[in-house]
Protein backbone atom coordinates (compact mmCIF):
# COMPACT_ATOMS: atom_id res chain seq x y z
CA UNK A 1 0.00 0.00 0.00
CA UNK A 2 0.94 3.66 -0.45
CA UNK A 3 -0.18 6.89 0.85
CA UNK A 4 -1.17 9.17 -1.98
CA UNK A 5 -4.45 10.86 -1.16
CA UNK A 6 -4.61 13.47 1.47
CA UNK A 7 -4.55 12.72 4.78
CA UNK A 8 -7.15 12.89 7.48
CA UNK A 9 -7.70 12.09 11.13
CA UNK A 10 -11.70 11.49 10.61
CA UNK A 11 -11.78 8.08 9.05
CA UNK A 12 -12.36 5.80 12.18
CA UNK A 13 -9.22 2.78 12.21
CA UNK A 14 -10.22 -0.44 13.77
CA UNK A 15 -7.25 -2.07 16.79
CA UNK A 16 -6.70 -4.65 14.00
CA UNK A 17 -6.55 -2.18 11.22
CA UNK A 18 -3.01 -1.85 9.53
CA UNK A 19 -1.61 1.39 11.09
CA UNK A 20 -2.51 -0.54 14.52
CA UNK A 21 -0.48 -3.46 13.48
CA UNK A 22 2.52 -1.61 12.37
CA UNK A 23 2.20 0.92 15.82
CA UNK A 24 2.50 -2.34 17.56
CA UNK A 25 5.37 -2.81 16.94
CA UNK A 26 6.26 0.08 18.85
CA UNK A 27 5.02 -0.52 22.10
CA UNK A 28 7.12 0.51 25.01
CA UNK A 29 7.36 0.18 28.81
CA UNK A 30 9.91 2.10 29.59
CA UNK A 31 9.89 5.96 28.76
CA UNK A 32 10.16 7.21 25.42
CA UNK A 33 9.90 10.14 22.93
CA UNK A 34 7.02 10.54 20.58
CA UNK A 35 7.93 10.66 17.33
CA UNK A 36 4.17 10.88 15.84
CA UNK A 37 1.83 8.08 14.11
CA UNK A 38 1.01 6.23 11.59
CA UNK A 39 -0.34 6.70 8.15
CA UNK A 40 -1.56 4.20 5.52
CA UNK A 41 -3.54 5.11 2.58
CA UNK A 42 -3.49 8.76 3.36
CA UNK A 43 -4.91 8.05 6.58
CA UNK A 44 -3.36 9.39 9.89
CA UNK A 45 -4.48 7.32 13.40
CA UNK A 46 -3.47 9.66 16.41
CA UNK A 47 -3.62 6.10 18.06
CA UNK A 48 -0.70 4.51 16.45
CA UNK A 49 1.96 5.70 18.00
CA UNK A 50 5.29 5.86 16.71
CA UNK A 51 8.01 6.17 19.68
CA UNK A 52 12.14 5.90 20.09
CA UNK A 53 12.35 4.15 23.61
CA UNK A 54 15.04 6.32 26.03
CA UNK A 55 16.93 3.16 26.52
CA UNK A 56 18.02 2.52 22.99
CA UNK A 57 19.27 6.19 21.82
CA UNK A 58 22.82 5.19 22.72
CA UNK A 59 22.31 2.91 19.76
CA UNK A 60 22.69 5.90 17.15
CA UNK A 61 20.62 6.92 14.68
CA UNK A 62 19.96 9.14 11.78
CA UNK A 63 18.01 12.07 10.39
CA UNK A 64 18.11 12.18 6.89
CA UNK A 65 16.18 13.93 4.12
CA UNK A 66 16.42 16.82 0.99
CA UNK A 67 16.29 19.93 1.65
CA UNK A 68 13.01 21.56 3.17
CA UNK A 69 11.49 18.36 3.82
CA UNK A 70 11.37 19.32 7.99
CA UNK A 71 14.77 17.65 9.34
CA UNK A 72 15.38 20.52 11.50
CA UNK A 73 12.01 20.42 13.12
CA UNK A 74 12.25 17.40 13.68
CA UNK A 75 15.56 17.95 15.28
CA UNK A 76 13.94 20.49 17.39
CA UNK A 77 11.30 18.34 18.44
CA UNK A 78 13.39 15.38 19.70
CA UNK A 79 16.25 18.02 21.61
CA UNK A 80 12.82 19.42 23.42
CA UNK A 81 11.79 15.77 24.18
CA UNK A 82 15.00 14.64 25.56
CA UNK A 83 15.18 18.08 27.97
CA UNK A 84 11.75 17.44 29.14
CA UNK A 85 13.66 13.72 30.36
CA UNK A 86 16.12 15.39 31.60
CA UNK A 87 18.52 14.01 29.07
CA UNK A 88 21.25 17.79 27.81
CA UNK A 89 21.42 18.00 24.35
CA UNK A 90 24.09 19.63 21.38
CA UNK A 91 22.44 20.66 18.56
CA UNK A 92 24.54 22.45 15.82
CA UNK A 93 22.17 25.88 14.71
CA UNK A 94 23.85 25.75 11.28
CA UNK A 95 21.36 28.61 9.79
CA UNK A 96 20.38 29.98 12.78
CA UNK A 97 17.09 28.99 13.17
CA UNK A 98 16.98 26.61 15.96
CA UNK A 99 17.52 29.22 18.73
CA UNK A 100 13.69 30.02 18.89
CA UNK A 101 14.19 26.38 21.48
CA UNK A 102 14.88 29.36 24.03
CA UNK A 103 11.17 30.40 23.39
CA UNK A 104 7.58 29.27 23.79
CA UNK A 105 6.01 27.89 20.29
CA UNK A 106 2.92 30.12 19.16
CA UNK A 107 -0.51 28.75 17.91
CA UNK A 108 -1.58 28.27 14.85
CA UNK A 109 -4.43 26.29 13.17
CA UNK A 110 -1.92 24.48 11.67
CA UNK A 111 -0.01 22.91 14.81
CA UNK A 112 -3.42 22.44 15.82
CA UNK A 113 -3.96 20.17 12.66
CA UNK A 114 -0.58 18.66 13.55
CA UNK A 115 -1.41 18.05 17.09
CA UNK A 116 -4.84 16.36 16.22
CA UNK A 117 -3.13 14.08 13.59
CA UNK A 118 -0.55 12.94 15.92
CA UNK A 119 -2.90 12.30 19.13
CA UNK A 120 -0.14 15.49 21.08
CA UNK A 121 -1.47 17.91 23.88
CA UNK A 122 0.33 20.39 22.48
CA UNK A 123 1.60 22.99 24.75
CA UNK A 124 3.97 26.04 24.32
CA UNK A 125 7.16 25.13 25.49
CA UNK A 126 10.77 27.42 26.21
CA UNK A 127 13.57 25.15 27.01
CA UNK A 128 17.02 26.02 29.03
CA UNK A 129 19.16 26.63 26.53
CA UNK A 130 23.08 27.58 25.95
CA UNK A 131 24.29 30.06 22.62
CA UNK A 132 28.38 28.98 21.80
CA UNK A 133 30.30 30.40 19.02
CA UNK A 134 33.36 28.52 17.44
CA UNK A 135 36.17 31.49 18.68
CA UNK A 136 35.58 34.86 19.00
CA UNK A 137 33.51 37.15 16.68
CA UNK A 138 30.31 35.52 17.08
CA UNK A 139 27.41 36.27 19.17
CA UNK A 140 27.32 33.42 21.59
CA UNK A 141 29.74 31.77 24.27
CA UNK A 142 33.34 31.37 22.45
CA UNK A 143 34.34 28.04 22.63
CA UNK A 144 37.98 26.82 22.03
CA UNK A 145 40.36 24.08 21.70
CA UNK A 146 44.31 24.20 21.57
CA UNK A 147 46.19 22.75 19.10
CA UNK A 148 48.04 20.18 20.93
CA UNK A 149 44.82 19.09 22.82
CA UNK A 150 42.77 19.02 18.90
CA UNK A 151 45.48 16.38 17.75
CA UNK A 152 47.23 16.01 14.16
CA UNK A 153 44.60 13.69 12.92
CA UNK A 154 41.46 16.30 13.53
CA UNK A 155 43.74 19.53 12.12
CA UNK A 156 44.99 17.49 9.11
CA UNK A 157 41.04 17.32 8.30
CA UNK A 158 40.56 21.03 8.75
CA UNK A 159 43.59 21.95 6.88
CA UNK A 160 42.70 19.93 3.99
CA UNK A 161 46.24 17.61 4.03
CA UNK A 162 46.60 14.34 2.41
CA UNK A 163 47.88 11.22 4.26
CA UNK A 164 51.85 11.72 3.83
CA UNK A 165 50.92 15.85 5.14
CA UNK A 166 49.03 14.22 8.09
CA UNK A 167 51.80 11.86 8.48
CA UNK A 168 54.23 14.78 8.24
CA UNK A 169 52.68 16.61 10.76
CA UNK A 170 51.90 14.08 13.52
CA UNK A 171 55.48 14.23 13.61
CA UNK A 172 55.60 17.74 14.12
CA UNK A 173 53.49 17.17 16.92
CA UNK A 174 55.33 14.44 18.32
CA UNK A 175 58.83 16.92 17.99
CA UNK A 176 56.76 19.62 20.08
CA UNK A 177 55.34 17.49 22.67
CA UNK A 178 58.96 15.71 23.01
CA UNK A 179 60.37 18.97 23.72
CA UNK A 180 57.68 20.66 26.00
CA UNK A 181 56.44 23.20 23.75
CA UNK A 182 53.00 23.56 24.33
CA UNK A 183 50.88 24.41 21.08
CA UNK A 184 48.29 26.27 22.40
CA UNK A 185 47.40 28.61 19.06
CA UNK A 186 47.95 28.87 15.54
CA UNK A 187 50.59 30.86 16.09
CA UNK A 188 52.84 28.23 18.08
CA UNK A 189 52.75 25.97 15.54
CA UNK A 190 53.55 28.06 12.76
CA UNK A 191 56.56 29.00 14.84
CA UNK A 192 57.19 25.77 15.13
CA UNK A 193 57.27 24.94 12.09
CA UNK A 194 59.14 27.54 10.77
CA UNK A 195 61.92 27.04 13.20
CA UNK A 196 61.92 23.53 11.53
CA UNK A 197 62.29 24.80 8.55
CA UNK A 198 64.87 26.90 9.09
CA UNK A 199 68.77 26.96 9.12
CA UNK A 200 69.05 26.68 12.91
CA UNK A 201 66.16 23.61 12.69
CA UNK A 202 66.74 21.68 9.54
CA UNK A 203 69.14 18.93 11.42
CA UNK A 204 66.62 18.50 13.66
CA UNK A 205 64.00 18.12 11.11
CA UNK A 206 65.67 16.12 9.50
CA UNK A 207 65.89 13.67 12.90
CA UNK A 208 62.37 12.60 13.08
CA UNK A 209 61.61 10.48 10.33
CA UNK A 210 63.07 12.69 7.18
CA UNK A 211 60.73 15.38 6.91
CA UNK A 212 61.04 17.38 3.54
CA UNK A 213 60.88 20.52 3.72
CA UNK A 214 58.34 21.20 0.91
CA UNK A 215 55.85 18.69 2.61
CA UNK A 216 56.27 21.21 6.22
CA UNK A 217 55.93 24.17 3.60
CA UNK A 218 52.55 23.22 2.34
CA UNK A 219 51.02 22.38 5.55
CA UNK A 220 52.51 25.73 6.41
CA UNK A 221 50.57 27.67 3.42
CA UNK A 222 47.52 25.45 4.72
CA UNK A 223 47.81 26.86 8.12
CA UNK A 224 48.12 30.43 6.71
CA UNK A 225 45.12 30.41 4.97
CA UNK A 226 43.21 28.80 7.91
CA UNK A 227 44.34 32.29 9.81
CA UNK A 228 43.37 34.26 7.12
CA UNK A 229 39.48 32.72 7.09
CA UNK A 230 39.61 33.39 10.73
CA UNK A 231 39.89 29.61 12.23
CA UNK A 232 42.92 31.04 13.79
CA UNK A 233 40.25 32.69 16.65
CA UNK A 234 38.96 29.11 17.32
CA UNK A 235 42.32 27.75 18.58
CA UNK A 236 43.66 29.06 21.78
CA UNK A 237 42.31 29.22 25.29
CA UNK A 238 40.79 28.76 27.73
CA UNK A 239 40.24 25.00 26.19
CA UNK A 240 36.16 24.16 26.30
CA UNK A 241 35.45 21.41 28.82
CA UNK A 242 33.26 18.94 27.15
CA UNK A 243 31.36 18.65 30.66
CA UNK A 244 29.96 21.68 30.36
CA UNK A 245 27.66 19.83 27.93
CA UNK A 246 26.03 17.54 29.89
CA UNK A 247 24.17 20.22 32.43
CA UNK A 248 20.65 20.08 34.21
CA UNK A 249 18.84 22.90 35.59
CA UNK A 250 15.57 22.35 37.87
CA UNK A 251 12.20 22.56 36.39
CA UNK A 252 9.07 22.16 37.68
CA UNK A 253 8.68 18.05 36.85
CA UNK A 254 12.20 17.59 37.93
CA UNK A 255 15.42 17.71 36.35
CA UNK A 256 15.31 19.25 32.77
CA UNK A 257 18.22 18.91 30.42
CA UNK A 258 20.20 22.12 28.77
CA UNK A 259 20.23 22.14 25.30
CA UNK A 260 23.51 23.61 24.07
CA UNK A 261 23.29 25.36 20.49
CA UNK A 262 26.79 25.82 18.73
CA UNK A 263 25.53 28.94 16.36
CA UNK A 264 27.76 28.01 13.31
CA UNK A 265 26.04 30.96 10.49
CA UNK A 266 29.19 32.51 11.17
CA UNK A 267 31.18 29.70 10.03
CA UNK A 268 29.46 29.29 7.13
CA UNK A 269 32.48 30.18 4.95
CA UNK A 270 34.34 27.30 6.73
CA UNK A 271 32.13 24.34 7.39
CA UNK A 272 35.08 21.67 7.87
CA UNK A 273 36.03 23.22 11.01
CA UNK A 274 32.59 22.88 12.51
CA UNK A 275 32.11 19.26 11.56
CA UNK A 276 36.10 18.07 12.83
CA UNK A 277 35.19 20.04 15.82
CA UNK A 278 32.01 18.11 16.88
CA UNK A 279 33.87 15.01 16.04
CA UNK A 280 36.77 16.72 18.53
CA UNK A 281 34.20 17.32 21.44
CA UNK A 282 32.92 13.45 20.46
CA UNK A 283 36.73 12.32 21.07
CA UNK A 284 36.88 13.91 24.08
CA UNK A 285 33.91 12.65 25.57
CA UNK A 286 34.83 9.06 24.71
CA UNK A 287 38.03 9.53 26.61
CA UNK A 288 36.38 11.30 29.66
CA UNK A 289 33.43 9.69 30.31
CA UNK A 290 33.31 6.48 32.40
CA UNK A 291 32.14 3.33 31.06
CA UNK A 292 28.26 3.25 31.87
CA UNK A 293 26.53 0.05 30.61
CA UNK A 294 22.88 -0.19 30.22
CA UNK A 295 20.89 3.16 31.33
CA UNK A 296 17.39 3.87 31.72
CA UNK A 297 18.19 6.71 29.34
CA UNK A 298 21.47 8.80 27.88
CA UNK A 299 23.60 10.82 29.56
CA UNK A 300 24.20 13.35 26.47
CA UNK A 301 22.41 12.99 22.87
CA UNK A 302 24.61 14.53 20.12
CA UNK A 303 23.18 15.86 17.37
CA UNK A 304 26.04 16.14 14.42
CA UNK A 305 24.33 17.92 11.49
CA UNK A 306 26.08 18.49 8.38
CA UNK A 307 27.44 15.25 8.44
CA UNK A 308 28.65 14.75 5.03
CA UNK A 309 31.14 17.40 5.89
CA UNK A 310 33.07 14.77 8.40
CA UNK A 311 33.30 12.10 6.07
CA UNK A 312 33.94 13.80 2.41
CA UNK A 313 37.52 13.17 1.56
CA UNK A 314 38.46 11.79 4.80
CA UNK A 315 41.59 9.29 4.20
CA UNK A 316 40.62 5.86 5.41
CA UNK A 317 42.30 5.72 8.40
CA UNK A 318 40.53 9.11 9.63
CA UNK A 319 37.27 7.16 8.74
CA UNK A 320 38.42 3.54 10.52
CA UNK A 321 38.67 6.10 13.52
CA UNK A 322 35.20 7.68 13.38
CA UNK A 323 33.40 4.18 13.12
CA UNK A 324 35.35 3.20 16.06
CA UNK A 325 34.72 5.99 18.23
CA UNK A 326 30.48 5.87 17.40
CA UNK A 327 30.99 2.27 18.14
CA UNK A 328 32.48 2.70 21.90
CA UNK A 329 30.93 5.34 22.99
CA UNK A 330 27.77 3.87 23.32
CA UNK A 331 29.08 2.41 26.21
CA UNK A 332 29.81 6.09 27.68
CA UNK A 333 25.84 6.20 27.92
CA UNK A 334 26.45 9.16 25.07
CA UNK A 335 23.83 8.28 21.73
CA UNK A 336 25.07 9.82 18.29
CA UNK A 337 22.08 11.22 15.84
CA UNK A 338 23.79 12.09 12.62
CA UNK A 339 22.05 14.41 10.10
CA UNK A 340 22.48 14.78 6.74
CA UNK A 341 20.63 14.98 2.95
CA UNK A 342 21.27 11.50 1.63
CA UNK A 343 22.01 7.88 4.21
CA UNK A 344 24.70 7.41 1.16
CA UNK A 345 26.49 10.20 2.68
CA UNK A 346 27.16 8.34 5.32
CA UNK A 347 29.77 5.25 5.16
CA UNK A 348 28.68 1.75 5.65
CA UNK A 349 30.36 0.74 8.17
CA UNK A 350 28.82 3.89 10.29
CA UNK A 351 25.22 3.66 8.98
CA UNK A 352 25.16 -0.15 9.61
CA UNK A 353 26.02 0.86 13.50
CA UNK A 354 23.08 3.04 13.87
CA UNK A 355 19.61 1.94 15.42
CA UNK A 356 16.97 4.68 14.75
CA UNK A 357 15.98 5.76 11.23
CA UNK A 358 14.14 9.14 10.56
CA UNK A 359 14.13 8.99 6.75
CA UNK A 360 12.43 12.89 5.46
CA UNK A 361 11.48 12.80 1.73
CA UNK A 362 14.31 12.08 -1.31
CA UNK A 363 14.77 13.46 -4.56
CA UNK A 364 15.25 11.16 -7.20
CA UNK A 365 15.83 14.03 -10.56
CA UNK A 366 18.92 12.61 -11.78
CA UNK A 367 20.45 9.28 -12.28
CA UNK A 368 22.56 9.16 -9.43
CA UNK A 369 19.50 10.38 -7.41
CA UNK A 370 17.72 7.33 -8.96
CA UNK A 371 20.65 5.11 -7.52
CA UNK A 372 21.21 6.91 -3.76
CA UNK A 373 17.36 6.21 -3.60
CA UNK A 374 17.51 2.40 -4.68
CA UNK A 375 20.39 1.88 -2.24
CA UNK A 376 18.67 3.42 0.50
CA UNK A 377 15.44 1.46 -0.08
CA UNK A 378 17.78 -1.75 0.63
CA UNK A 379 18.63 -0.58 3.90
CA UNK A 380 15.01 -1.03 5.15
CA UNK A 381 13.43 -3.73 6.59
CA UNK A 382 11.27 -5.58 4.28
CA UNK A 383 7.51 -3.90 4.35
CA UNK A 384 4.33 -5.31 3.75
CA UNK A 385 2.40 -2.54 3.95
CA UNK A 386 4.50 0.06 1.73
CA UNK A 387 6.02 0.34 -1.07
CA UNK A 388 8.95 2.12 -0.08
CA UNK A 389 10.43 3.45 -3.37
CA UNK A 390 7.58 5.28 -4.18
CA UNK A 391 6.86 6.37 -0.29
CA UNK A 392 10.12 7.93 0.06
CA UNK A 393 9.63 10.09 -3.13
CA UNK A 394 5.91 10.87 -1.80
CA UNK A 395 6.46 11.89 1.75
CA UNK A 396 4.84 15.42 2.68
CA UNK A 397 6.45 17.83 4.72
CA UNK A 398 6.84 16.70 8.43
CA UNK A 399 6.57 13.25 7.78
CA UNK A 400 9.32 10.63 7.39
CA UNK A 401 9.66 7.02 6.89
CA UNK A 402 10.97 5.46 10.67
CA UNK A 403 12.18 2.27 11.53
CA UNK A 404 14.02 2.47 15.33
CA UNK A 405 15.06 -0.47 17.78
CA UNK A 406 12.63 -1.67 20.43
CA UNK A 407 13.37 -2.13 23.77
CA UNK A 408 14.54 -5.77 22.99
CA UNK A 409 16.97 -4.37 20.57
CA UNK A 410 14.92 -5.46 16.97
CA UNK A 411 13.81 -3.67 14.64
CA UNK A 412 10.57 -2.42 14.61
CA UNK A 413 8.61 -2.34 11.12
CA UNK A 414 8.82 0.61 8.96
CA UNK A 415 6.27 3.40 9.14
CA UNK A 416 4.79 6.27 7.19
CA UNK A 417 5.09 8.45 10.39
CA UNK A 418 3.19 12.65 10.46
CA UNK A 419 5.82 14.27 13.04
CA UNK A 420 4.80 16.14 16.14
CA UNK A 421 5.49 20.00 15.64
CA UNK A 422 7.94 21.05 18.50
CA UNK A 423 6.47 23.18 21.26
CA UNK A 424 8.88 25.92 21.17
CA UNK A 425 9.04 28.64 18.66
CA UNK A 426 10.10 27.48 15.20
CA UNK A 427 12.00 30.60 14.15
CA UNK A 428 14.91 32.63 15.05
CA UNK A 429 14.80 34.93 17.86
CA UNK A 430 17.82 37.07 16.72
CA UNK A 431 21.09 38.04 17.11
CA UNK A 432 20.35 39.91 19.76
CA UNK A 433 18.52 37.86 21.58
CA UNK A 434 20.81 35.07 21.08
CA UNK A 435 23.70 37.81 22.51
CA UNK A 436 22.00 38.98 25.40
CA UNK A 437 21.21 35.36 26.24
CA UNK A 438 24.97 34.50 25.84
CA UNK A 439 25.89 37.19 27.97
CA UNK A 440 23.90 35.85 31.39
CA UNK A 441 25.22 32.56 30.62
CA UNK A 442 27.57 31.10 33.73
CA UNK A 443 29.96 30.16 30.68
CA UNK A 444 30.94 33.91 29.71
CA UNK A 445 32.72 34.42 32.73
CA UNK A 446 34.74 30.77 31.79
CA UNK A 447 35.41 31.54 28.94
CA UNK A 448 34.77 34.95 27.31
CA UNK A 449 37.94 36.33 27.40
CA UNK A 450 40.42 34.61 25.82
CA UNK A 451 43.72 33.44 27.55
CA UNK A 452 47.56 33.61 26.17
CA UNK A 453 50.00 32.43 27.86
CA UNK A 454 53.96 31.55 27.22
CA UNK A 455 53.86 29.05 24.99
CA UNK A 456 55.82 27.33 21.54
CA UNK A 457 55.66 30.76 20.04
CA UNK A 458 57.04 32.68 22.76
CA UNK A 459 59.89 30.10 24.20
CA UNK A 460 61.08 30.08 19.98
CA UNK A 461 60.95 33.54 19.82
CA UNK A 462 63.21 34.21 23.48
CA UNK A 463 65.59 31.46 22.02
CA UNK A 464 65.92 33.36 19.04
CA UNK A 465 66.22 36.51 20.84
CA UNK A 466 69.03 35.30 23.16
CA UNK A 467 70.69 33.70 20.24
CA UNK A 468 72.40 30.06 20.03
CA UNK A 469 75.03 31.13 22.67
CA UNK A 470 73.43 32.47 25.23
CA UNK A 471 71.21 30.91 28.44
CA UNK A 472 67.15 32.47 28.11
CA UNK A 473 67.11 33.84 31.58
CA UNK A 474 65.54 32.31 33.92
CA UNK A 475 62.15 32.86 35.92
CA UNK A 476 62.88 33.96 39.47
CA UNK A 477 61.08 32.04 41.85
CA UNK A 478 59.17 34.22 44.02
CA UNK A 479 60.23 35.66 47.49
CA UNK A 480 58.86 35.35 50.87
CA UNK A 481 58.58 38.40 52.77
CA UNK A 482 61.60 38.94 55.10
CA UNK A 483 59.75 38.55 58.08
CA UNK A 484 57.65 35.09 56.92
CA UNK A 485 58.21 32.12 60.04
CA UNK A 486 60.33 29.50 58.12
CA UNK A 487 57.90 26.14 57.03
CA UNK A 488 57.78 23.96 60.17
CA UNK A 489 59.77 21.12 57.67
CA UNK A 490 62.79 23.43 57.42
CA UNK A 491 63.17 23.70 61.14
CA UNK A 492 63.78 20.92 61.39
CA UNK A 493 67.72 19.48 60.65
CA UNK A 494 67.83 18.41 57.02
CA UNK A 495 64.20 19.09 56.41
CA UNK A 496 62.61 16.48 53.64
CA UNK A 497 61.73 19.59 51.67
CA UNK A 498 65.27 20.61 51.83
CA UNK A 499 66.76 17.64 50.34
CA UNK A 500 64.01 17.28 47.97
CA UNK A 501 65.03 20.79 46.36
CA UNK A 502 68.62 19.89 46.27
CA UNK A 503 67.42 16.87 44.67
CA UNK A 504 65.33 18.20 42.09
CA UNK A 505 68.11 20.71 41.28
CA UNK A 506 70.51 17.94 40.89
CA UNK A 507 70.72 16.62 36.78
CA UNK A 508 69.64 13.53 36.97
CA UNK A 509 66.59 15.65 39.36
CA UNK A 510 66.29 17.84 36.66
CA UNK A 511 66.44 14.85 33.75
CA UNK A 512 63.23 13.34 35.61
CA UNK A 513 61.51 16.34 36.11
CA UNK A 514 61.26 17.41 31.95
CA UNK A 515 60.71 13.47 31.41
CA UNK A 516 57.70 13.46 33.22
CA UNK A 517 56.19 16.90 32.28
CA UNK A 518 56.92 16.42 28.81
CA UNK A 519 55.55 13.25 28.33
CA UNK A 520 52.03 13.54 26.63
CA UNK A 521 49.92 10.68 26.05
CA UNK A 522 47.44 10.74 22.74
CA UNK A 523 44.09 8.96 22.08
CA UNK A 524 42.89 7.41 19.00
CA UNK A 525 42.30 10.59 17.18
CA UNK A 526 45.47 11.95 18.05
CA UNK A 527 44.12 14.45 20.99
CA UNK A 528 45.68 14.39 24.03
CA UNK A 529 44.19 12.68 26.95
CA UNK A 530 44.02 14.48 29.90
CA UNK A 531 44.07 11.40 32.17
Amino acid sequence: MTSDTPATSDTPAGSDSPARAVAAGYATDGAALELGTVLVDGVCDPQAGVRIPLATLNRHGLVAGATGTGKTKTLQALAGQLSDHGVPVLLADVKGDLSGMARPGEPDPKIDARAADTGDDWTPTAYPVQFLSLGDGGIAVPVRATITDFGPILLSKVLGLNATQESTLGLIFHWADQRGLPLLDTKDLRAVITHLTSDEGKAELKGIGGVSSATAGVILRALVNLEAQGGDTFFGEPEFDPADLMRQIDGPDGPRGVVTLLQLAERAAHPVLFSTFLMWLLAELYEELPEAGDLDKPKLVFFFDEAHLLFADASKAFLERIEQTVKLIRSKGVGVFFCTQLPTDIPNAVLSQLGARVQHALRAFTPDDQKALNRTVKTYPRSDVYDLESALTSLGTGEAIVTVLSERGAPTPVAWTRLRAPRSLMAAIGDDAVRESAAGSPLQAKYGEPVDRDSAYEQLTQRIATGPGEAATPVEAPTAPADAPPPPEQERSGGLFSKIGEFLSSPTGRQITNTVTREITRSLFGTRRRR
